[in-house]
């Protein structure tokens, strides 16, 4: 194979302080301090960015009102800045959507819980605040299995680079990880004998074995094997690397989305797209939706579910026997998309992948809500 190029250094970028625009504001020290408190009290990463994001614009709105101290917090005052959500137009003139609506009032309130817990406030004035419903969509965009295929060819898998891409849509396809889950993964998570990929710390920091199919592991082993040592920095443990041999980051999404113009494939979303994939096109072949739960990461599916453990040995039986991307012998007809029609339960797992690949979209944390609530 012919010599990766030598190792480009990755641009450096002037640090950004993310709270620049409230340090100035009286209510930044009680800001700060709220986030303190989510980062010992265990808050996943994720949700404290969305936290402070969300509650980054309610002071703001507080600051562009001269409202400076929680006492001046009331229901009245609340349900203008929600009056102020609603009518926010955004720099395309939409309205901020009910559920972004319903992620920062959910933060607001979090913090207003926050206030009175540490005798800020006397009571909480966002208790009885009365908060949109999200509405109920049909997904945006789901991947047909030919599109998903087309995809997957794309990347030109005679070079480093190439092979080091299909390897990783190969993996978002076969186990439906979310992107920084398989941003995260390092080389020991992977168990190749066993065809197992841990995956550590993913939503609400849950440690989980996830199936990985024939398929995606001999890609992914001809990326260890062909590409990663040229690709690689010294000393970096992740699996996947990016072109300067350091660990993946946003850029990802990126290109991921090129790969999906160039298969002529025009729609929403990336990384994600994939995941979503994986849970309808095992759903339509008959797998049974609590498998896939596992697999995905959801603890439960809806507030009167219970969630049910399922070993890893069942588990990689249904995967095997569902998932589309299987290796079959050369010739064969076998169709994988039988196309049964998804129930109720089955839609609620597609909801829920519907409401990550928002978060992912808005920045807002799918988990906002059930943290505000913790």
């Amino acid at each position: 194979m012919q010599s990766y190029p030598p190792k480009r250094r990755r641009p450096v970028h002037a640090h950004r302080d993310p709270d620049a625009d409230v340090r100035n504001s009286p209510w930044y020290p009680y800001l700060h301090a709220f986030l303190d408190w989510m980062a010992y009290s265990g808050y996943a990463t994720g949700t404290l960015r969305s936290a402070r994001h969300d509650v980054r614009m309610f002071v703001r709105w507080c600051d562009s009102r001269a409202l400076t101290a929680p006492n001046q917090l009331s229901r009245p005052v609340l349900e203008q800045y929600q009056r102020y959500l609603f009518l926010l137009r955004k720099a395309d003139g939409q309205p901020m959507a009910s559920s972004a609506q319903l992620h920062r009032l959910q933060h607001m309130k979090g913090f207003c819980r926050w206030l009175v817990r540490e005798g800020l406030l006397l009571s909480n004035p966002a208790s009885d605040l009365m908060l949109p419903r999200a509405l109920k969509r049909l997904p945006r965009s789901i991947l047909s299995i030919e599109e998903v295929e087309c995809i997957l060819a794309q990347p030109d898998t005679g070079t480093p680079v190439g092979l080091r891409d299909r390897a990783l849509l190969e993996l978002f396809y076969s186990t439906g990880v979310r992107r920084l889950e398989a941003v995260q993964l390092n080389i020991g998570d992977l168990d190749t004998r066993r065809r197992l990929l841990l995956v550590r710390e993913g939503k609400g920091r849950k440690d989980r074995y996830v199936p990985v199919g024939e398929r995606a592991l001999y890609w992914i082993n001809r990326y260890l094997i062909e590409a990663r040592e040229e690709l690689a920095l010294p000393g970096i443990q992740n699996l996947f690397v990016s072109d300067y041999g350091d660990a993946l980051n946003d850029s990802l999404s990126v290109q991921v989305k090129r790969y999906m113009e160039r298969a002529g494939v025009k729609k929403n979303g990336s990384c994600h797209l994939f995941r979503h994939a994986m849970a309808t096109h095992m759903l339509e072949n008959g797998a049974d939706i609590r498998f896939i739960q596992a697999m995905l990461g959801h603890a439960n599916l809806s507030t009167t579910q219970i969630y049910t453990h399922v070993s890893i040995d069942k588990l990689q039986q249904i995967h095997t026997a569902t998932h589309p991307a299987r290796l079959v012998p050369a010739g064969s007809n076998q169709n994988p998309a039988a196309g049964a029609s998804v129930g109720d339960e089955a839609q609620t797992l597609l909801d829920a992948i519907e409401r990550e690949d928002e978060a992912e979209v808005t920045g807002v944390a799918a988990d906002a809500p059930e943290a505000a609530h913790r």
